[in-house]
């Protein structure tokens, strides 16, 4: 899925009724892959690269505010990208959320 420009620095990377609760969903945001998680009542964007196995995060499942990694179960914090769980020891970059109507905005110029 190729995003759209939006004002800001921010890019529309999908409707928030694309994201089902606790289901990562893989977008690519000005090339840069990105997962879009919905859990809590809140959408986080996290890299979907895992920085140990480099692998995708959006293969992984979400419980209590982190994303494992199907592949080694590294654990990422998907409000700071910090592991978790090991073997992951370094992180993984977040970006900025906007929800306007039902459009998913996301900056990756912006890390958090």
């Amino acid at each position: 899925m190729t995003a759209t420009e939006s004002a800001e620095g921010f890019v529309r990377a999908c409707g928030l009724g694309e994201l089902e609760e606790d289901t990562p969903h893989r977008v690519e945001v000005d090339g840069v892959p990105v997962s879009l998680v919905r859990t809590d009542g809140e959408v986080f964007a996290i890299n979907d690269v895992c920085s140990h196995a480099n692998v995708s995060l959006s293969e992984g499942e979400v419980e209590n505010c982190q994303i494992e990694c199907w592949l080694h179960g590294s654990t990422f914090d998907l409000r700071t990208g910090k592991p978790s769980g090991l073997p992951a020891t370094r992180p993984v970059p977040v970006y900025p959320v906007k929800i306007v109507g039902d459009d998913v905005l996301v900056s990756v110029t912006q890390e958090s």
